[in-house]
């Protein structure tokens, strides 16, 4: 049984079932607290989180599609989906199961590096506007 969830739930529908799909979670290693250095970084990514899509957000992208190692397909995760993953991070160091994007539209993701990159640019032309110049 699950003890551990919160008050309130209903009740599991496969208590008691050997082929719980959820087994595999009771039986995982608990989370470590992040290091110092693993806390920045996720600090760090947080903080691009919102420049992204502060940038990109009203043009119409959802989010970050992420090219999965472990099963070779892309994962497609929505703002807010990856604001409360890396929270989650920081509370304990772990990133609890979620739903995937619902039937996705791969046109309106892109990756971390793409952010960057308009980032990037973005500043760019926002320094040329501060120091002067004419375009």
């Amino acid at each position: 049984m699950h003890e551990h969830l919160p008050p309130g739930l209903p009740p599991d529908p496969f208590a008691g079932d050997p082929a719980d799909p959820a087994a595999a979670f009771d039986s995982q290693e608990p989370a470590q607290p992040l290091d110092a250095h693993e806390r920045l970084a996720v600090e760090e990514d947080l903080a691009d989180l919102a420049v992204y899509e502060a940038l990109l957000g009203h043009r119409g992208v959802r989010g970050l599609v992420i090219a999965c190692e472990d099963c070779h397909d892309d994962h497609f995760h929505d703002w807010e989906m990856l604001r409360a993953n890396l929270m989650q991070l920081l509370v304990d160091g772990s990133v609890r199961p979620h739903e995937p994007a619902f039937d996705p539209q791969p046109e309106d993701y892109v990756t971390w590096d793409y952010c960057r990159g308009y980032a990037d640019a973005a500043m760019n032309d926002a320094s040329l506007f501060s120091d002067g110049h004419d375009i």
